[in-house]
């Protein structure tokens, strides 16, 4: 094997096993949010802990933008080396810090708190590295395979997921539920250090990225890359054609086939959770081989025809996709939503994902969507009034939880779907469906990434919009499809969030995307 040839397998595994290690601390402490609910937030109130824990994971997701920018400019002027490491152990010391910290019952406030700057510092990490790696990858790879080269990277979310998650079963399996509230919930941000060390090992190795070698030889580096970015049209252009299209384009497909279809199948079909994780896992292993046969074949007939194709078939098979789940998965559900009318009647519902339900109404809101029953809201005479008509019998008013429960069981409801009218088959099927589309993204990504800007600024043209992107519309995604099918009654339309930013994704590509398959790096 050439000596090329061997660097470049050393920096694929470098580059992806840090860019795993990332996605595995990152989403470790989004699986265990609800347990620092009551660990290091005040006991006497649950739910207000549950919901810091939620934010505090979401503060990691706004300060990405901050790192991308920060990092991203450092990586310019300095180098990408030194970045992807410094980023690396900034994620892998934070994350082994949760993993040490004392709980609310022993310190306190100062608990919430250091668990707080501890998660900004994994955000600010994150941001530096997810598309700073796709950066130093590409600009290693062989310039006719880039995109098969470059497609192993983008496995590392969906393996961070599946180990992040198996270790957590695995955990719970073997411990009891004390034992593990206790201390086994360390357990996973612990192990992190022994990822860390292979990974800063297999790091320290590397050498400085060619094409930055160049610019520095030839000294070309910018010297304010952000400032840079932004003043010149055609990379501020292509910006925000990342931030619209790419970028949007694959956290929306991510989430819409990683994320919620498994919330989907639990909350709404009302699967046994076991069985969800197994299709949803069965699926996921699909995307593997998919997304290295999409990067190739991006190889072979360009970026721009592969990434439109998974913009469209994303956008049009969502809600065929979603329409299915319910009808494979729940039939007798489908049928009660079609042909019970059950109505809620109140003035004051305007229920948010963002806050607390406040009345009777939202209350009910909130419960109707959790069981998947599909409704409509009717303007009450009252203020005051809260009344839920259940069929043409049944009529309850303020907020009966367990009466309204049964009363939807009168009509039909079953808490729980009829395994025997299960079609495991057909699910999975229409699973694959979505990760194709998501695969049809991820194999060409990485390469398009660094493909669309010069060298000189290219990791902060990648890092900042991809980043941005990432969180205020893929992590938006949950609090959207969540307000927009509460609103409407019908746990199907918050899907319209994904689908429409799907359709904007695929005009502006099909508009102003280039073909940027075998550009040169170093211009």
């Amino acid at each position: 094997m050439s000596e090329t040839k061997i660097i470049q397998r050393k920096v694929a595994i470098a580059a992806c096993f840090g860019t795993f290690l990332e996605w595995y601390d990152f989403l470790t402490f989004a699986s265990l949010a609800t347990y620092f609910s009551v660990l290091f937030f005040p006991p006497e109130n649950p739910v207000a802990a549950l919901l810091a824990s939620l934010a505090t994971f979401g503060v990691g997701m706004l300060v990405r933008p901050l790192g991308a920018a920060l990092f991203g400019s450092l990586a310019d002027k300095y180098g990408r080396r030194p970045i992807f490491i410094a980023t690396l152990v900034l994620m892998g010391g934070a994350t082994f810090g949760v993993g040490l910290l004392p709980t609310y019952h022993q310190v306190g406030m100062l608990a919430p708190a250091l668990l707080l700057v501890l998660r900004l510092l994994q955000g600010f990490s994150v941001g530096g590295e997810i598309g700073g790696s796709a950066v130093y990858l590409t600009e290693h790879a062989p310039a006719n395979q880039r995109g098969i080269y470059t497609s192993v990277l983008q496995l590392m979310g969906p393996l961070g997921i599946l180990v992040s998650t198996f270790q957590i079963l695995l955990l719970q399996a073997f411990l009891s539920g004390d034992d593990f509230n206790t201390w086994g919930w360390r357990v996973p941000f612990l192990f992190s250090a022994v990822l860390l060390l292979v990974s800063l090992k297999s790091r320290l190795n590397l050498h400085e990225s060619p094409v930055f070698s160049r610019l520095r030889e030839n000294k070309a580096l910018s010297s304010a890359p952000l400032r840079e970015c932004f003043a010149d049209p055609k990379t501020r252009g292509r910006m925000a054609l990342l931030f619209f299209c790419i970028s949007a384009g694959g956290s929306l497909l991510f989430f819409s086939s990683q994320v919620y279809t498994s919330v989907f199948l639990k909350s709404v079909v009302r699967l046994d959770p076991q069985l969800v994780g197994t299709l949803v896992m069965s699926s996921t292993l699909l995307l593997f081989p998919l997304t290295i046969l999409f990067g190739w074949l991006s190889d072979r007939i360009g970026r721009r025809p592969v990434l439109l194709a998974g913009l469209l078939l994303g956008s049009v098979t969502i809600f065929p996709v979603y329409t299915g789940l319910l009808h494979y998965g729940n039939p007798a559900l489908e049928r009660f939503n079609r042909d019970v009318s059950v109505e809620l009647h109140g003035a004051a519902c305007a229920y948010s994902p963002f806050t607390t339900a406040r009345n009777d109404c939202e209350r009910n809101q909130e419960l109707l969507a959790k069981l998947g029953v599909t409704y409509t809201l009717q303007l009450a005479s009252a203020p005051e009034e809260t009344r839920v008509r259940v069929g043409q019998q049944a009529e309850l008013t303020g907020f009966q939880s367990a009466t309204l429960m049964a009363a939807l069981k009168a009509e039909g409801w079953r808490e729980l779907a009829d395994t025997q009218q299960v079609n495991r088959t057909m699910i999975f099927l229409l699973l694959v469906i979505l990760v194709v589309a998501v695969a049809l993204i991820t194999g060409p990504q990485t390469a398009t990434l660094a493909e669309l800007f010069p060298a000189r600024m290219r990791y902060t043209a990648v890092a900042l919009p991809h980043n941005l992107s990432a969180g205020w519309i893929g992590g938006m995604s949950p609090f959207m499809i969540t307000l927009l099918s509460v609103q409407a009654g019908n746990a199907i339309a918050g899907l319209w969030y994904p689908v429409a930013l799907l359709l904007l994704a695929l005009v502006l590509g099909a508009i102003f995307l280039p073909e940027t398959r075998n550009v040169s790096l170093d211009d």
